[in-house]
């Protein structure tokens, strides 16, 4: 089996992507030294924290949605998963109730039972990802809403809010964080079995089932890591915040999808790197923050974005139909 993984995954792919990834790095280049020109204000070590601490929760949820995708796949629920975590999260971490491991279990613990609910639906109940996701995203709005009562929680304790806003060797916690996360996630899928396996899924879904792999488990796999990388977001996110808010997240697995596509991640499967997703999700950030810098109003950086995200997918089609 080995021998034949390889043959559904590496021959051929490797060297688009990192065409496409030294690319997007000289892009990302290119952008900051312009900025740097336009606005004094970019280049600055504040700024640059702002934008890094700003990118964490959008790299988390797109590392878990790259899993998903690479696996033919799509989560349109992460944004849900954040809300509900945010409020599960802040319900049992108001100052004195819980020791600070209670509320982080019960977060975790929200976001990989939507995972293994999408993973199992999408397995055992045949139902197509996009469906499924559609479904858990409004389950876990509502839920949020419902569990909250439509109103922010607040008074949450000190050591759950220093999570979000506390600090190691003068770097914020979540950039650590997401340097601790992505260096495991990118072994995952580059030196484990399951991360050849994953590859292998979104290859050639038929090949893979013909060589022995379990494909409903690496599928179960990937949407439960989703779910939990998405509880994480929400975890940091409601620390920074220090509040859990029925309504986060509104959108951000809008932002996700496109950082993992504008990163190299097919949207057919079977291609896609996490350093690509970082890269992706860092782009995503500094043309917000320059946007802001350069008081462009919200309206016009919602076209933005859009625009951004049509644009990647593309030149993903681009590239399939050029490999054709």
């Amino acid at each position: 089996m080995k021998d034949t993984i390889p043959n559904l995954t590496q021959n051929g792919p490797k060297i688009n992507l990192n065409i496409g990834k030294y690319g997007l790095l000289v892009a990302l280049l290119l952008l900051c030294t312009a900025l740097t020109i336009i606005t004094p204000k970019f280049l600055t070590l504040p700024n640059i924290m702002i934008i890094v601490t700003q990118v964490t929760i959008n790299a988390l949820l797109a590392f878990g949605v790259t899993f998903i995708i690479i696996t033919g796949g799509i989560d349109l629920s992460v944004g849900s998963v954040v809300a509900v975590t945010s409020v599960a999260t802040a319900t049992f971490a108001r100052a004195d109730n819980y020791p600070l491991v209670v509320p982080l279990a019960m977060g975790l613990l929200v976001g990989l039972g939507f995972g293994a609910l999408n993973g199992l639906a999408i397995t055992k109940g045949k139902v197509p990802p996009f469906i499924v996701t559609l479904g858990t995203m409004t389950i876990g709005r509502g839920l949020a809403l419902i569990l909250s009562k439509g109103r922010p929680i607040s008074n949450l304790s000190d050591s759950f809010n220093y999570i979000g806003s506390g600090s190691l060797l003068g770097i914020p916690l979540p950039i650590l964080i997401l340097i601790v996360v992505f260096i495991v996630c990118t072994l995952l899928l580059r030196k484990t079995v399951m991360g050849r396996y994953v590859y292998a899924v979104g290859g050639n879904e038929q090949a893979a089932r013909a060589s022995g792999i379990n494909v409903n488990k690496v599928k179960l796999f990937v949407y439960t890591l989703g779910g939990g990388l998405a509880a994480l977001a929400g975890i940091i996110l409601t620390s920074r915040i220090s509040t859990g808010q029925p309504n986060v997240g509104i959108g951000f697995e809008l932002s996700a999808i496109a950082a993992a596509i504008i990163g190299g991640t097919s949207t057919s499967g079977g291609v896609g790197t996490i350093t690509g997703t970082l890269l992706g999700a860092l782009l995503i950030g500094v043309i917000s923050n320059s946007l802001d810098l350069l008081n462009v109003s919200s309206y016009y950086q919602q076209v933005v974005m859009g625009l951004i995200i049509i644009g990647a997918v593309l030149l993903d089609s681009l590239n399939k139909n050029k490999g054709n």
